[in-house]
């Protein structure tokens, strides 16, 4: 008998899909798919939202012409609709070594489970999704799809990844804004070790190719409160060096910089119109979902 293949769908979180509840998860940006959904398209079409009114062209379809106009003004005008389109959803996973830092849970096993459901949230609703796990050497990607095999696909190339390496975010966001062609949300999932005004500069790419960008900055408790009330030896997870130090010494001038860190990031993502999520590896993914789809349900970008 062959070996069984191993399963990794302990990874989307049930929790988090019975508490959505099917309602749509959007975005507050026109997207382009070939298949009617949920979200709003740029091109006009014919679904339930009214959008304008234009003036009739000859030749036209005369059935959405607005009569009640016509009696007022006497011309000619059509109803315009948004058109709704399917989404195409990728998702980043930095898979860099710092990832692997973690007490209970590591950064890296949390955000496969963040990743995970959410890819399963939106393939349910009828969206593609796609795949780029960010390595040290080059990004491994799968591109978007909608058919429910491809949760099994992102489960199979996430399941047995380790992180390992250096930070490479910001080149590779740059990556996909080159080559992901049409207007799609990007989800970037990491603990974003990268020199913040790279990562917003990727962004800024990003969104200058009319992508929607979400970033999850992930964080383990200790590195938000640094806890530390001994000597410590702290190791460079992506570099292999290592530093023994008093925490109680640098603990403010860490805190200051991480504060900053954030800051920066927080600050180029509201003038770029990206959203910015924080979430905490101590935290129920449940909770996390809820934040999320709170603003997604509604379709706003605050």
């Amino acid at each position: 008998m062959g070996r069984r293949k191993k399963s990794y769908s302990h990874y989307v979180d049930q929790d988090s899909l019975s508490r959505i509840s099917g309602e749509p998860l959007l975005t507050p940006f026109s997207m382009e798919g070939s298949i009617s959904g949920h979200h709003r398209s740029p091109h006009k079409g014919s679904s339930v939202e009214f959008a304008e009114y234009r003036e009739y062209t000859e030749g036209e379809d005369p059935k959405r012409m607005d009569w009640r106009v016509f009696a007022r003004t006497d011309r000619y005008y059509l109803k315009e609709y948004e058109a709704e389109t399917n989404l195409r959803a990728h998702f980043a996973l930095d898979c860099s070594g710092s990832m692997n830092f973690g007490d209970s849970i590591s950064k890296f096993e949390f955000s496969k489970k963040l990743l995970s459901t959410l890819a399963y949230l939106y393939v349910g609703q009828g969206d593609a999704v796609g795949l780029h796990t960010i390595r040290d050497r080059k990004t491994q990607v799968l591109p978007a799809k909608r058919n429910p095999s491809q949760i099994q696909e992102i489960l199979e190339i996430i399941g047995p990844l380790k992180p390992k390496g250096e930070t490479r975010l910001a080149a590779s966001l740059h990556e996909i804004a080159e080559t992901v062609r049409m207007r799609a949300t990007i989800f970037v999932v990491s603990d974003m070790l990268d020199e913040p005004e790279e990562i917003i500069d990727a962004v800024l790419h990003l969104r200058d190719r009319k992508h929607e960008v979400v970033l999850f900055h992930v964080f383990d408790p200790q590195e938000l409160n640094f806890t530390f009330d001994r000597p410590t030896r702290f190791v460079d997870m992506e570099g292999g060096g290592s530093l023994i130090t008093e925490p109680t010494v640098i603990r403010e001038e860490y805190l200051a910089r991480l504060n900053a860190h954030v800051d920066q990031l927080e600050k180029g993502c509201l003038e770029s119109q990206a959203r910015y999520h924080q979430v905490h590896t101590d935290s129920p993914m449940v909770t996390v979902i809820d934040n999320f789809s709170a603003h997604r349900i509604s379709g706003k970008t605050a």
